[in-house]
């Protein structure tokens, strides 16, 4: 799962004034930069319900409320298995991380994952009773990746396959499960929708994975960028970003949405930017163009939900 925080404050070590299990300090584990790559999944995949005539304001507000305890809960299994695992250091170009920082005990860690992941469980109840037993399956692999990313035998992230985890749960399941628990079927639009989403968050982690290249090859962590080289994710995010601007322009080319789903393309530039960072900066620097991707992605799915809704019929 998506659990790099976008920000270039509060890099490895300890944060002075912060106590340790103060709600400051558990507001830090939940890393609240990150929570948008939850939230931008729902906006579209609503925007597509709402379009198709189908739009549930209850069922959407609890995809959002679980996607964002599924993101809290990955945070806090992220923050705790690394730290055990040797890769959060004070060595970490990276943003704090309160385990590592001393702010929460790795057994308290647990706990708040254990309850935040008990909470998400209870809204998949809610969807359940909405949409069907499928609902029990996405969340239960939700909840399995989350913790599965850093933990458990193989953990995902630690052997290249978090880029494909972020891909799907971030883009297809998310997306798709929203419009799902709407509109009780998948349709296409739905799963096209879901790949710039998908794309942008998982531009996200590469930009982590290029930054922490060669911490990572000290903790044995082999992500893309490990196995394939620098070069390699620098490629990756660029192909990843060129297939969030193609799908709506393909879309609008089939005729199968409205020329204001465009809207996102007023942001190219600012992605054609982030992209030369990626290819010519290294360490601290790229937490800036960190930063900057996981705005990219909340301005591209603001302005592609406004896209798809404008121009939608409803009865």
């Amino acid at each position: 799962m998506l659990t790099h925080e976008p920000s270039v404050a509060g890099t490895g070590g300890t944060s002075p004034g912060v106590r340790a299990h103060s709600v400051l300090a558990w507001w830090i584990a939940c890393r609240p930069k990150t929570l948008s790559a939850a939230a931008v999944p729902v906006a579209v995949g609503s925007a597509v319900a709402y379009r198709l005539g189908g739009f549930a304001w209850q069922p959407a507000l609890a995809a959002l409320v679980g996607a964002l305890l599924l993101q809290i809960g990955s945070n806090f299994a992220n923050d705790v298995f690394d730290f055990e695992k040797g890769a959060d250091t004070a060595a970490r170009l990276g943003p704090l991380r309160a385990v590592q920082a001393g702010l929460i005990s790795p057994r308290a860690m647990r706990l708040g994952m254990g309850v935040v992941f008990g909470l998400a469980l209870l809204v998949g109840v809610y969807l359940t009773a909405v949409a069907g037993p499928a609902i029990v399956v996405i969340g239960l692999l939700s909840i399995a990746s989350a913790i599965a990313y850093t933990a458990g035998p193989y953990p995902l992230g630690y052997h290249g396959l978090g880029d494909v985890f972020v891909l799907m749960f971030f883009g297809f399941v998310a997306v798709c499960g929203t419009v799902f628990v709407q509109l009780h079927a998948v349709p296409a639009l739905a799963i096209w929708a879901s790949v710039p989403v998908g794309g942008l968050a998982t531009a996200i982690l590469v930009v982590n994975n290029v930054r922490d290249r060669d911490t990572d090859v000290l903790a044995n962590k082999r992500t893309l960028a490990v196995r394939f080289g620098r070069r390699a994710g620098q490629y990756e995010y660029l192909l990843l970003l060129a297939a969030a601007y193609f799908v709506p322009l393909l879309l609008v080319a089939r005729g199968e949405i409205g020329k204001s789903a465009l809207l996102p393309w007023v942001t190219l530039p600012w992605a054609v930017v982030l992209t030369r960072r990626v290819f010519r900066d290294r360490g601290t620097p790229l937490n800036q163009t960190l930063t900057g991707t996981a705005k990219l992605l909340l301005t591209f799915g603001v302005l592609f939900t406004l896209g798809l809704a404008a121009d939608a019929s409803q009865p």
